[in-house]
């Protein structure tokens, strides 16, 4: 004798739920579905109706999920996950990746060896999110990131230190050329400091040059460090950068090292996954793809 076949709750009304959990708002959750506010909380109360719970408190001006929704939500969010991962195994497309990163980061350092990323894996198809916003790796459908500064990060997560931040100044060879070694006499006062929101200038001055600081007759600030860097290559005056991020500059002649000393500020650039990944072989495996361009 066949089992009865099982009753599941209806695949939209699961759908808008998940979708409601996520903003704790219905006119949110209306607008990235697509339907009316007045769609959506007719869904969640059928849903509600069909279970026999509640799901969520309704207050004036917000939404508070229950227990039971809370708990409900788990599981359902990972059934969806799996109907995704057996469609899209299905299809035989690349898995979609996302990666969180500075912009810096990614201008600087990861965008010029994307080629080799997608040439060892044809099978990932990595999304990069270039924000200097912590991003959440539930909210934002984020898989892996790469941070900037100390652990922890977070609960729930692993940090593998990817660089420590070693903090060099750097300027055009061409400029270094017509104003003379900024190391030597009183030659820095000639030259712009370019700064980046770090500001680490002070500091590295108060290293680099034993005898005082000799202020510049200009500054020039960005909110980033890459254009401090691309502001240096073209010849506009000191920069301060990661190693990393300038070493291909330094080996191809568009920069030079100026000042021998190198300044660490105890913090560095970390991989940052949860300890438990919705998609655990493609994040591994990114993962070890990152570790291995940084040892070289």
């Amino acid at each position: 004798m066949s089992e009865p076949p099982r009753r599941f709750p209806p695949l939209n009304g699961l759908r808008v739920f998940e979708v409601v959990t996520r903003h704790l708002n219905f006119r949110l959750a209306a607008e990235e579905l697509g339907v009316t506010q007045g769609a959506v909380a007719q869904q969640i109360r059928g849903l509600e109706a069909e279970l026999g719970l509640k799901l969520f408190e309704r207050h004036p001006l917000s939404l508070e999920m229950t227990e039971a929704g809370r708990s409900y939500i788990t599981s359902i969010r990972r059934a969806f996950e799996l109907i995704s991962e057996a469609t899209e195994a299905l299809r035989s497309e690349p898995f979609h990746l996302t990666i969180s990163v500075t912009p810096s980061f990614a201008a600087k350092w990861l965008l010029p060896r994307l080629p080799a990323f997608t040439s060892s894996h044809p099978d990932i198809d990595l999304r990069i999110v270039a924000t200097d916003r912590i991003s959440n790796f539930q909210t934002d459908a984020v898989d892996l990131a790469v941070r900037y500064g100390r652990p922890p990060f977070g609960t729930g997560l692993q940090a593998d230190l990817l660089f420590d931040e070693v903090i060099v100044a750097i300027a055009s060879p061409f400029l270094v050329e017509k104003l003379g070694r900024p190391e030597k006499g009183d030659n820095i006062a000639r030259y712009a400091l370019l700064h980046d929101a770090h500001d680490f200038w002070p500091q590295f001055l108060d290293k680099a040059l034993k005898c005082g600081t000799i202020a510049p007759t200009k500054n020039i600030r960005f909110n980033q460090t890459s254009l401090a860097i691309d502001a240096a290559i073209a010849g506009q005056g000191l920069a301060l950068a990661s190693q990393f991020f300038v070493e291909d500059d330094i080996a191809a002649g568009r920069l030079t090292r100026v000042f021998s000393p190198a300044l660490r500020v105890g913090a560095g650039f970390y991989v940052v996954a949860p300890r438990k990944p919705r998609h655990p072989t493609p994040v591994a495996a990114v993962s070890k793809w990152l570790f291995a361009e940084a040892s070289k």
